[in-house]
């Protein structure tokens, strides 16, 4: 990515890898940007969205049409930074109206040298990706902006999503503590993919203490904190390339410590218990996403990032070589696989994201359950 600075004004193009372009303006940094193209079906919390780590290597489209309305503020990114290489809006607001705005969002985009376009019809563009699939993209505005069969050359030379091993790109790379709020009950040793902020919070919420750790933890490392669970956060990338942390939680299984995986750490217990991963066409990607928690029937409106999918037979338990699993949740718009749980050993996961700082909360519920598995194990 090549950014300059803030140009509003400035005419720019998004040239897809199948040889489709859109004209607009330049929304946030003027200079050009690649990644993988995929859209975002929220309408709220878009400040999350951007500073989602699972997010790295991707240009965000975004569905609703007016997005920046309440602007930026500090309170609300789970990250340090903004992670998505992109971002792609219609009408972007003229002017923020928040009272917890600080600044406005292409300020923010600008100051952190994310590229965008505005202006452009994101729905005959989501409309394409549904159909296309997820695929390269590149933005170019300003200077950037050239011969269009160069630039869909230089798209086309950007790497692919399949195949990326992009967990230790966002990860931690000292560990850290998020202590209990109020009494300590447990300890619970977080191993970071892409985590976001509000993760180890909701869990500091349930008096839990987390440790932090980085992605290349160690089976020492984890156990060096004195775990009561283990937790494998969200992230970004092919699952297919996540060997090391498919091996550390392996080891965690063998101790049948209290486990529990969310997005990238489905995929990973996925490949633990010995089922495939595969690619999504385009993905699961926003905060409407309605998922049925087979063990209670339960329907639940989810938030969700990602473009990958555990390949686990839907009608009965598998044999693993950890006992039986099965799968827990399922995706009701097209079956996809949304949960995992061992039958005999403490251990679950889901594709999506109970935390979900900006909504819904239908699943907060499993962070309770996490603690239930760990109070079991401790009785």
């Amino acid at each position: 990515m090549t950014t300059s600075t803030r140009g509003a004004s400035a005419p720019a193009v998004l040239v897809l890898e199948d040889g489709r372009t859109f004209r607009g303006r330049a929304y946030g940094a003027v200079g050009e940007t690649f990644g993988e193209a995929v859209f975002s079906t929220g309408m709220t919390g878009y400040q999350e969205t951007l500073t989602d780590p699972s997010y790295h290597r991707q240009v965000v489209v975004m569905t609703a049409p007016h997005v920046g309305n309440t602007g930026v503020n500090d309170e609300d990114p789970e990250s340090q930074r903004i992670w998505v290489s992109g971002y792609v809006v219609r009408d972007p607001a003229r002017t923020p109206s928040n009272w917890r705005s600080r600044r406005s969002l292409d300020e923010e985009l600008t100051a952190q040298g994310v590229v965008g376009i505005s202006g452009i019809d994101t729905r005959a563009l989501t409309r394409h990706l549904r159909e296309r699939g997820a695929m390269r993209v590149g933005i170019f505005s300003g200077e950037a902006l050239g011969d269009e069969a160069a630039l869909l050359a230089r798209v086309r030379a950007v790497p692919q999503m399949k195949g990326a091993d992009l967990s230790g790109e966002v990860a931690t790379a000292e560990a850290y503590v998020v202590p209990a709020i109020g009494t300590r009950k447990f300890t619970v040793a977080a191993i970071d993919l892409g985590i976001k902020g509000m993760t180890p919070h909701r869990m500091a919420e349930r008096g839990i203490e987390v440790h932090v750790l980085p992605a290349t933890a160690t089976v020492e490392d984890v156990y060096a904190v004195g775990p009561d669970g283990v937790f494998f956060s969200n992230g970004p990338g092919d699952p297919a390339t996540a060997d090391h942390p498919v091996s550390l939680m392996r080891a965690v299984l063998e101790r049948s410590t209290p486990l529990f995986g969310i997005c990238f750490g489905n995929q990973i217990l996925g490949r633990a218990l010995g089922f495939g991963t595969y690619k999504l066409k385009y993905g699961h990607r926003g905060i409407n996403q309605p998922v049925q928690d087979r063990t209670t029937g339960k329907v639940e409106i989810t938030a969700h990032n990602h473009g990958f999918a555990v390949d686990a037979p839907l009608d009965a338990p598998s044999d693993t070589p950890y006992g039986r699993a099965e799968v827990s949740h399922v995706c009701l718009n097209d079956n996809v696989v949304e949960g995992l749980r061992l039958l005999d050993r403490p251990a679950f996961s889901v594709q999506y994201h109970p935390e979900a700082a900006a909504g819904p909360h239908d699943a907060a519920y499993l962070f309770d359950r996490f603690v239930s598995l760990m109070e079991g194990q401790r009785a």
